[in-house]
């Protein structure tokens, strides 16, 4: 195995659909795939093989500088602690999913626990290619393409 491929880790946070997506598809690219869900009351139905581990907490997905991090949801209140947390972990990679017409939520959430502006750069948003993604499975191609594109570094899309 590539010494630049290896590890790969991708952290999707919160359950969702798209959650879901990108961590089955993570498993069959080569990526360990853990979900980190603090509510267990959110989770999606009973557990499938959606990825490789689910955990509670943050601190026991293992993220290090091998590390992609998805948020799959911009509206959990939690967003800004979760993203702090990330952010001191060194990934590889962050962002949160979300409407790139509207500044995201996490800004605000980020800069009320007093992270610094150059941390709240690291945080990518818009994610994944613009490939006009709608559904759930949609978004998780883009974004894992994206996440493919830039630890490779290519710029994605047809430009070769």
């Amino acid at each position: 195995m590539d010494a630049e491929q290896s590890p790969r880790r991708l952290v999707a946070v919160f359950s969702s659909p798209v959650a879901e997506v990108l961590l089955r598809f993570g498993t069959e690219l080569g990526f360990q795939s853990i979900l980190v869900e603090p509510d267990p009351t959110r989770l999606l139905g009973p557990p499938r093989p959606h990825g490789d581990t689910y955990v509670a907490e943050l601190a026991g997905a293992g993220i290090d500088e091998h590390t992609d991090v998805v948020l799959t949801d911009h509206h959990r209140p939690e967003i800004g602690a979760v993203l702090k947390e990330v952010l001191a972990g060194e990934p590889r990679w962050v962002g949160i999913m979300g409407n790139p017409k509207h500044e995201g939520p996490h800004i605000a959430a980020l800069k009320e626990l007093g992270v610094g502006d150059d941390d709240i750069a690291r945080v990518h948003r818009p994610i994944g290619l613009n490939i006009g993604s709608r559904t759930p499975a949609e978004i998780a191609v883009a974004t894992l393409a994206g996440l493919i594109a830039d630890r490779n570094d290519r710029p994605g899309g047809f430009e070769f």
